[in-house]
């Protein structure tokens, strides 16, 4: 799993969320390593163990003959407390790491394999992860 070498703070504050105001990317936003990319269409965090078990399913669909690039990386801590622990009393310990995502980031890109290939992996790749997701390609505009 992903995960930073170092940070600087333990736990991060929140944010505040609104799913009717999520603003699109700018950053991020266009193919640039392969020829198909796997583009979000809404806003959530993906946990490192999302990405990871995405990743997995795009590497055993690609086989030895593609190339796959993960274009974001877990920054974000993320924190949870034990079950059946009562309100108050601080916030709980961080648990992994997360990334923001907004529509219209790039989260996965795929090259060297036939087209049907390609979106069959960033398909089920997609079926991974916690946000609604739209398969791109370099001949499709962006």
């Amino acid at each position: 799993m992903l995960t930073p070498k170092k940070v600087k703070f333990r736990k991060w504050q929140t944010m505040r969320s609104n799913p009717k105001k999520a603003s699109p990317e700018t950053r991020g936003t266009k193919l640039s390593f392969g020829s198909y990319g796997l583009k979000s269409d809404s806003q959530a965090r993906i946990r490192s163990m999302q990405i990871e078990s995405a990743r997995k399913v795009i590497a055993r669909t690609l086989t030895k003959a593609g190339k796959y690039w993960i274009r974001i990386f877990p920054d974000r801590p993320y924190t949870a407390k034990a079950a059946e622990v009562g309100m108050g009393k601080g916030k709980g310990d961080p648990q992994g790491y997360c990334f923001d995502v907004f529509p219209g980031r790039i989260i996965f890109e795929v090259d060297g394999v036939e087209e049907r290939i390609a979106r069959e992996a960033l398909r089920k790749a997609g079926s991974k992860l916690p946000i609604k997701v739209r398969i791109i390609s370099r001949a499709h505009k962006q």
